[in-house]
């Protein structure tokens, strides 16, 4: 990492959270673009994208939703644009790749294994849902395996890795991190990776101090310098998680993807609230915040001019 910076990446509005959940839970193109460019102005570097259906904010991969909110946030940004592979965890590969596979983007999402992603105990906490699909998809979470098979993973590599787009490596296990040391064995990915721990998911790690050690003691064991370590936490742990990443040299995301609160008791109100508060914990502590072209050079990208956006 270049000394002192840290990449703050912002996923604005992901596939998780329900629109019944937060009133600012960005769903239109016009407000994912928004909240893009309003995280950007914070000081976010890259931002993390999903889209949604318009009218009822079920997540939806379809590129011509993708379209509209990143011409939006190119023109009025320079913030490297990362696209989602993971699309729902209910969804098949084909269609998950989609907007990755039009737009070739400087960064694309990779989830490096396959797992369980219960989501259903939401459902202890929100009981009134605006729309009908949106309790059965956290129910459904309870029987629900989010494929990322070998298989899958060697494909995704094969199609996006031609385009010259790299990868967020998203991480939600030790095993996760054994199944990418594979793939930089076997020379389908090449450093400097940029490597998304991804902390409080169930069926993933735990959001302990001691799960992030364990993860970053294991990252390094395995890729040494050769690797560009980044933290993500779901819900309340966020920020205590960002905290502590960027205190050990680390990059940090944040988002109303992976947390929908602004403190304890309080949704955010805006992505760009979570990079600020983000931004006041790592120069605090003496840090910088990594502007988008010196994360282009921390994480040796493309560049946006060489994108189908």
């Amino acid at each position: 990492m270049a000394k002192g910076k840290v990449i703050i990446s912002c996923a604005v509005t992901g596939a998780i959270h329900t629109p019944s959940m937060s009133p600012y839970l960005p769903i239109t193109a016009e407000e994912i673009a928004e909240a893009a460019v309003g995280a950007a102005e914070a000081g976010a570097a890259i931002i993390h994208l999903h889209a949604r259906n318009p009218v009822d904010g079920r997540p939806d991969q379809n590129p011509d939703l993708f379209e509209p909110f990143l011409k939006v946030i190119k023109q009025r940004t320079d913030a490297v644009l990362n696209l989602t592979t993971g699309g729902h965890p209910s969804m098949a590969l084909q269609d998950r790749m989609k907007p990755a596979t039009r737009f070739a983007p400087e960064v694309a999402s990779l989830n490096m294994g396959t797992m369980g992603f219960g989501l259903f105990p939401m459902l202890n906490r929100f009981k009134d849902f605006k729309y009908d699909w949106e309790a059965p998809a956290l129910e459904a979470s309870r029987d629900l395996v989010f494929k990322n098979t070998f298989a899958d993973i060697e494909y995704l590599l094969g199609v996006l890795s031609p385009m010259g787009t790299r990868f967020e490596f998203e991480c939600y296990d030790t095993s996760h991190l054994y199944n990418l040391a594979y793939f930089l064995d076997r020379g389908l990915v090449k450093a400097p990776l940029f490597i998304q721990t991804c902390f409080g998911i169930l069926g993933g790690i735990g959001a302990h101090p001691d799960d992030v050690m364990h993860m970053k003691r294991t990252a390094d064991r395995l890729f040494g310098n050769q690797y560009e370590w980044s933290v993500l936490g779901a819900g309340a742990k966020q920020m205590s998680i960002v905290a502590m990443a960027a205190s050990m040299g680390g990059n940090v995301r944040v988002g109303l993807e992976d947390s929908l609160w602004g403190g304890r008791g309080r949704l955010a109100e805006t992505n760009a609230e979570q990079v600020r508060t983000a931004r006041q914990i790592i120069e605090g502590i003496g840090l910088e915040v990594a502007t988008p072209d010196e994360a282009r050079k921390i994480l040796d990208l493309k560049g946006g001019d060489r994108t189908n956006i």
